[in-house]
């Protein structure tokens, strides 16, 4: 039909995946092709579970072709976006070329280290499923080697972690290991039960959860401490060489466990011009999401920063909500300018923030009367919250069972080392 569209996204995360919702479920006669170099769809906030072996991979993932199976309109390519031809409405994957009418970045962030080279190749990152996997294995490969040798220097250093980032991320695994040492380790390894097994939280701010209220703040530090976490604030990590941590004060941590959760950026485009980046990286663009200098070309959640929000003149915090809230926009715009009807510029509707700290223990800021709550309740909440924003029934259905076992036996059979590399 003359009037057919072709919507192209790139990236199946919180963004991409409302946006093609959207788009498809309207009478809005457009094509939308979704590109991504994952099969499947997953949900970030629980990495750190999949890390530590509370939850399984499947709990949290599910593949895009399942998920738009009945949709005649959807397309699913596993690819990578290499290079954007906009005199040509073209995109170029590393499988081929796609033609679109509208194309919409929803990339997200990467794992950003600063420049440091030595901590780039041996930190354990905590962005990807496979990082997850990773870090998971590592973590039981170098328990059973602890477990089996008698030179204490080395078993200290296989057993002591180092957490890099005082963000949720951050805070969330350190309160899993503290967990894991407190309910499991010595049960499974009983040969470590004189193991130093420190967990060090360092972050070069001067509070954990930055951009949370002081509350919470406070509360996460006393508990995380109180779990037995060494909590270092106004530090950071310099480099990370030969198993050691070192500090920019100078001192040094032993450990072959850096977990880097201490920062993340946007990628870069071929095709898109330098003026159009912003801080981080991050797509400019405008009220309407269109980037900055480009045709037709839009960007949604992590990957773009937008200014024009009287609110947040600095751009918008990258978190899940601001994704989900400007591909449910965007859907809606593309469809009023496409029936001659006025559009609606972005402004975001914060719902608030929370971290779970360890069992029982959480932090939630909420808008409203009741701004702050920490504890029990917040625990509650941001496991309704967690539960509800997986992408299906299946998924909220396995988590939570998972949970449930995890809560009463305060274990979890999830330990395997499964590593495909070996052969």
């Amino acid at each position: 039909m003359k009037d057919q569209q072709t919507i192209v996204i790139i990236g199946g995360g919180f963004a991409g995946i409302e946006l093609a919702e959207r788009l498809l479920k309207s009478e809005y006669d457009a094509s939308v092709i979704l590109v991504d170099k994952n099969n499947y769809n997953f949900f970030p906030p629980l990495l750190y579970q999949v890390a530590t072996g509370f939850l399984d991979v499947s709990n949290i993932s599910y593949p895009f072709r399942k998920h738009f199976r009945s949709e005649k309109k959807f397309s699913f390519i596993m690819g990578e976006l290499q290079e954007i031809v906009p005199g040509d409405n073209k995109i170029i994957l590393n499988c081929g070329e796609v033609f679109y009418t509208k194309l919409i970045l929803a990339t997200g962030t990467i794992t950003n280290y600063f420049g440091n080279k030595s901590i780039q190749e041996n930190a354990l990152p905590m962005k990807t499923i496979s990082d997850a996997i990773d870090l998971k294995n590592k973590i039981l490969e170098r328990l059973e080697k602890a477990s089996k040798i008698s030179d204490e220097e080395l078993r200290a250093k296989l057993t002591t972690f180092v957490i890099a980032g005082g963000g949720p991320t951050g805070v969330e695994v350190a309160g899993m290991l503290s967990e894991l040492r407190k309910d499991i380790l010595f049960k499974d390894y009983p040969e470590l039960k004189n193991a130093a097994f420190n967990i060090y939280l360092i972050d070069g701010l001067p509070n954990i959860l930055a951009p949370m209220s002081k509350e919470s703040q406070q509360y996460a530090r006393k508990t995380l401490e109180g779990s037995g976490v060494i909590v270092k604030l106004g530090q950071v990590v310099k480099d990370y060489i030969d198993g050691v941590v070192h500090l920019a004060d100078g001192t040094s941590i032993p450990s072959e466990n850096l977990i880097w959760t201490a920062g993340v950026t946007a990628q870069k485009f071929n095709g898109i011009p330098e003026e159009s980046y912003g801080k981080g990286n991050r797509l400019i663009v405008n009220s309407f999401n269109k980037v900055i200098g480009a045709t037709e070309i839009y960007a949604i959640g992590d990957t773009c920063i937008m200014t024009s929000d009287p609110a947040f003149p600095q751009g918008h915090p990258q978190l899940a909500q601001v994704a989900i809230q400007q591909a449910k926009l965007l859907a809606r715009n593309i469809i009023a300018k496409h029936q001659g009807k006025g559009r609606k510029p972005f402004i975001y509707n914060d719902k608030g923030s929370m971290a779970i700290i360890r069992r029982n223990r959480a932090v939630a800021d909420l808008p409203g009367p009741f701004k702050h709550f920490n504890g029990f309740f917040a625990w509650l909440i941001w496991i309704f919250v967690h539960l509800m924003s997986l992408i299906n029934v299946r998924n909220k259905i396995t988590t939570f069972f998972n949970w449930l076992n995890s809560y009463i036996t305060k274990d979890q059979p999830l330990r395997m080392i499964i590593d495909p590399s070996k052969k």
